[in-house]
């Protein structure tokens, strides 16, 4: 069976990638944000937007609307396929069409919402997180058109950013549509806009809300403002004791493992000061990727304007703790809940509400989809790959390895460090993007041996 040279598969897509990038441009100003409604119109419509792109390139796509595990109507979906012969492999894509809220537009240099190239770069809402995905996918089919020797099955999803309620019920229905040899999940990552990355390792993740009481009342700072310490400093201190004079997290029963899944180097310091905007004053602590974190992401305390001469009585945070790849995240989600109660300063009252736990993952690094990839980065870049892990979670890629065992998953993806996912001024690499669509056009033709 004839491999594509690299060549050829680099002059389609340079050939065809005003359309990819008008692809994604459009898909930028649809704001398919999933946090103003899972089942509103304007998901459906960027659910029929990409399932009519994917029928552009040959895959036979359509929308179909999930249902959550109580039964109540989910995210719109797209779901296809386009089968070349019975008896080559299958390759299932995944991508995501919702897209992260703008809470404040007028913190991003451009219009969110418009996609505007600056530099070597496209800015806009989901332009990498998940729109190039779903670029890469479509670009990729379209280089490879009647080339194409392995069937594909494609699942782009609408409720990622709302962590995919409905996923698993929506999986198990459609077992058979989706069941395949190789899984690529384009939500990820590389090294940088120069060199490409496999996924190599997830987090896992769980949330436990943390409330912390001393009084029954409010009362007065300064008549009782010594004996009595208020609630918001007891839960501070209660957050810093879970870690030792390093920053790092020592709380007993909470793992942290080695470099797993063919991981061959961490990031440089120099790089995470760099992408993240750290102070020159702080000093990092090792705990990215494999190591375990917490987050406060949410606390109750009276804003500075209009605070005055009180006593907190009570109080409560949110504490988001990403887990070590292997570690299950019901046991560590039991650790930190014990340390919390344990530790409660002073004798104050402490307890704990326990919230949504996602599964870790590893990639495994042996696999001849996984060598298959590596050579088709290095063939498309021009330029070894250097795999990474992730401090992130998506936890349906462990669901997926647990629904289809035997199917070799690689997690791929448009975004670099300087894509801001998530945040202002997301953007993604155009040239990186096009080595991207060049990369999974080759992989799927090496998939086909």
């Amino acid at each position: 069976m004839a491999v594509l040279h690299a060549d050829e598969i680099r002059a389609r897509v340079e050939a065809d990638f005003d359309r990819i990038v008008d692809v994604l441009n459009k898909k930028i100003a649809l704001q398919s944000i999933s946090a103003k409604g899972i089942t509103a119109e304007h998901m459906k419509q960027s659910a029929q937007f990409v399932a009519e792109e994917l029928n552009k390139v040959g895959v036979d796509a359509h929308v179909v609307q999930s249902h959550n595990p109580d039964g109540t109507p989910g995210a719109w979906e797209v779901i296809g396929s386009k089968i070349v012969d019975i008896d080559a492999p299958t390759v299932l894509l995944y991508a995501h069409h919702d897209v992260q809220p703008v809470p404040d537009a007028s913190v991003w240099n451009t219009d969110p919402f418009v996609g505007t190239v600056i530099d070597t770069r496209l800015y806009g809402r989901g332009a990498a997180d998940d729109g190039g995905g779903i670029a890469i996918h479509s670009g990729a089919l379209q280089a490879l058109g009647d080339d194409l020797k392995v069937n594909i099955k494609v699942f782009i999803e609408g409720e990622e950013e709302m962590g995919s309620p409905s996923f698993i019920p929506f999986i198990e229905e459609h077992k058979d549509e989706f069941d395949s040899d190789v899984i690529i999940v384009a939500d990820s990552g590389n090294w940088s806009a120069e060199i490409p990355s496999l996924t190599t390792s997830l987090r896992g993740n769980t949330d436990i809300d943390v409330h912390v009481k001393a009084l029954h009342h409010p009362v007065h700072s300064g008549q009782y403002g010594g004996p009595i310490l208020d609630a918001n400093t007891l839960a501070s201190m209660l957050i810093a004791s879970m870690y030792d004079e390093h920053g790092d997290l020592a709380v007993p029963g909470i793992a942290s493992e080695e470099p797993i899944g063919g991981l061959q180097r961490d990031m440089d310091e120099a790089t995470v000061r760099a992408d993240a905007g750290i102070v020159d004053s702080y000093h990092l602590a090792a705990r990215l990727w494999t190591k375990p974190s917490v987050t406060v992401i949410g606390f109750d305390a009276h804003p500075v304007e209009g605070s005055f001469n009180v006593i907190s009585p009570e109080t409560t945070f949110r504490l988001s703790l990403r887990t070590a790849p292997n570690q299950r995240p019901e046991e560590a989600q039991e650790a930190l809940a014990r340390f919390m109660v344990e530790h409660a300063p002073f004798g104050a009252e402490v307890w704990v509400d326990k919230l949504d736990n996602g599964m870790g993952w590893a990639m495994d690094p042996n696999a001849e989809a996984t060598k298959d990839a590596m050579d088709a980065m290095e063939e498309a870049f021009g330029v070894a790959p250097v795999n990474k892990g992730e401090g992130g979670s998506i936890p349906f890629i462990p669901e997926l390895q647990r629904i289809f065992p035997d199917a070799q998953v690689l997690v791929t993806g448009p975004e670099d460090p300087k894509a801001n996912a998530h945040s202002p001024n997301e953007s993604i690499s155009l040239p990186g993007l096009k080595n991207n669509v060049i990369t999974e056009a080759l992989l799927l033709d090496k998939l086909a041996k």
